[in-house]
Order: structure tokens, then C-alpha cells, then sequence
């Protein structure tokens, strides 16, 4: 874990934006495509909102990430096995669908912005995410939401390349199995990141609104 003083400077709200990755109902809702990573991802999704919610009251800028599709499939990836076997879900995350939208108990303000991208792994290379934070005034991306197999290491990897400091709370992502993703946080993304937990995140964000 970073130190205290560390770690507060890194979650200055005018240069922090929070990133949810794929944390739509599809994926990790109850009736998803994917009922093994909803259940994994039960409690983080939990920290997310929580996350979330803060950042409201912070007056920190939230960004969803969707993986979508059109219902044609036209613009979507096909080219790893992870796309095919997507199209064979029974749950799939169509464009306009209950499915690509962002899962209770996560909160969507009107100040959020909500970015659907239609091909590719990564929430942030290859679609708006990027051009939005340099536009934001981002020097630090809280990276959460899942799963940790795919989707969060592209963004956190991502965000390192793009010059940003990835943070990211361990208790608000997830994957499967459980043990993998104990295994990625240690051996990847702690390389990489600044891996943290959602409880000292917020009380950064506390910390902040009383000097505001």
C-alpha cells in the first residue's frame, strides 16, 4: 500500500477522474451473460458504488465504460476466441438493451459520462476515454469494475502509457477465479499501479471535501 501522504496527493479531485469498467447489468448484473464473474464480483461492484457515490459528493468526474454491440454486429471484433464465444452468450450486450446499462447499486449523475465502445478490449485505447481525460485536466485514473482477467489490466496498462498514474482500489474490481485475481493485482498490476483499498480511497475523498 502507498503511504498516507502519498496516496493524497496522487486523489487530488481537480486532476482525478474514476473509471468503471463494464460494471453494466449484463455482465454483473443477476440475469448477465456471465453468472461466475457476477457472482466474484458481488462485493466489489458494491465498493464501486460506494466509489461512486463519493466521487459525487467530491465533485470528482466519473466515467462508465460499456462493451457493447450493435445488434448487426457491424464494427465488432472478432479476431480472439473471447469475441466468439460472446456471440454465443445467452445474455448479449446489445446496444439500447437493460443489458449495457450501468448495474444498481451504481449510480449514473447527470455530470457523468457514460462511453460505449463496439470492438476491442480496452475501455480506454481505441475509444473516447482517452481524449476525455486529457480534456478533463486527468493526471490520475481510479481504475474498478471488471474483470480483472481482461478489460481492467488493458486499462490500467493503458493509462500507464498514456502518462497517467493508474489507482487502483483492490476491493472494487474482480474476475474469475478469485485466486487469479489476487494473483494479477500482485504480480502485474502492482508493478504498474498504485494498488490501494475503496475505505482509504474514501477517506482521501473525505479528507478533500473538508478542506474544500
Amino acid at each position: 500500500m502507498p503511504s498516507y501522504d502519498r496516496l493524497g496527493e496522487l486523489l487530488d479531485p481537480a486532476g482525478t477522474v474514476l473509471l468503471t469498467v463494464e460494471c453494466q447489468q449484463g455482465v454483473v448484473g443477476p440475469d448477465g451473460a456471465l453468472p461466475d464473474l457476477a457472482r466474484a464480483a458481488r462485493d466489489a461492484v458494491g465498493n464501486v458504488a460506494r466509489l461512486v457515490a463519493a466521487a459525487h459528493a467530491s465533485g470528482l468526474q466519473v466515467i462508465h465504460a460499456v462493451a457493447e454491440r450493435r445488434p448487426d454486429g457491424r464494427g465488432a471484433s472478432r479476431n480472439a476466441r473471447l469475441f466468439r464465444a460472446a456471440e454465443r452468450l445467452p445474455v448479449r450486450q446489445l446496444t439500447g438493451t437493460a443489458a449495457v446499462r450501468v448495474a444498481p447499486p451504481i449510480e449514473v449523475a447527470r455530470e457523468d459520462i457514460v462511453v460505449r465502445r463496439l470492438h476491442g478490449l480496452s475501455p480506454v485505447q481505441g475509444t473516447e476515454v482517452d481524449a476525455l481525460l486529457r480534456n478533463l485536466g486527468c493526471r490520475t485514473l481510479i481504475v474498478t469494475g471488471v474483470s480483472a482477467n481482461v478489460a481492467i489490466p488493458n486499462a490500467v496498462f493503458d493509462a500507464v502509457n498514456g502518462g497517467y498514474t493508474a489507482v487502483v482500489p483492490a476491493d472494487a474490481i474482480a474476475g474469475v477465479p478469485a485466486d487469479y485475481t489476487d494473483a494479477m493485482i500482485r504480480n502485474t498490476l502492482a508493478l504498474v499501479a498504485t494498488v490501494t483499498s475503496t475505505d482509504e480511497v474514501l477517506g482521501h475523498l473525505r479528507r478533500w471535501r473538508g478542506t474544500a
